[in-house]
């Protein structure tokens, strides 16, 4: 099966970067970004909570609030759907640098804690100056990084270290730090932990 035949689900395979809609994001960072960073780290921490509602299970995800003012969160999911090319290439889903099929251009998008519409994690990767992508999957793991939405490197492979899941920490300096994040944190189907260092 080549790429062209790949089902869309969330986001649309045929392409890894859509620059016009990183742009619309960073035109209209209000509409976008309510609330700053907290939004942002919402947006983040909802795909964890998607994947272990469709799972069925608890997940976790730690929230760290780095001294530099990046922020990560990592969880123990399954790790960014990757998959092998006809060529033989791992392609990662272009869930950075191209539009949430569910939730970009819908009016009625879910609300994240924060009472306001989800968008996806472009959002998060377009309004980033640095974000970098770490993915371990049980079929390999990769890093790769983001400016402004764009990547700046391949799909780089790491040594596996036995566990699953996505930690994506971003920089996003054009925002006041968050003040009081954990009562924000409500998804029900995760344990979230928030650290500081």
């Amino acid at each position: 099966m080549t790429r062209a035949d790949w089902v869309n689900t969330t986001h649309d395979w045929a392409g890894s970067v859509d620059r016009g809609h990183l742009e619309e994001i960073r035109a209209d960072v209000d509409r976008y970004a309510p609330g700053g960073l907290l939004h942002l780290v919402l947006e983040v921490v909802a795909y964890p909570e998607d994947e272990a509602e469709s799972a069925g299970r608890r997940g976790a995800c730690t929230v760290t609030l780095h001294s530099d003012g990046s922020i990560s969160v990592a969880d123990d999911g399954r790790g960014t759907d990757t998959r092998v090319d006809e060529h033989g290439r791992p392609v990662k889903k272009p869930v950075m640098a191209t539009q949430d099929l569910r939730f970009f251009q819908d009016a009625a998008a879910p609300l994240l804690p924060d009472g306001h519409p989800r968008r996806g994690m472009s959002v998060v990767a377009a309004l980033s100056d640095q974000l970098t992508h770490t993915n371990r999957r049980a079929n390999g793991s990769w890093t790769q990084r983001y400016e402004h939405g764009v990547p700046v490197t391949g799909l780089d492979p790491i040594e596996s270290d036995g566990t699953t899941g996505t930690t994506v920490h971003f920089h996003a300096p054009f925002f006041a730090p968050i003040t009081d994040l954990q009562p924000h944190l409500h998804f029900p189907h995760l344990d979230i932990t928030v650290h500081e260092s």
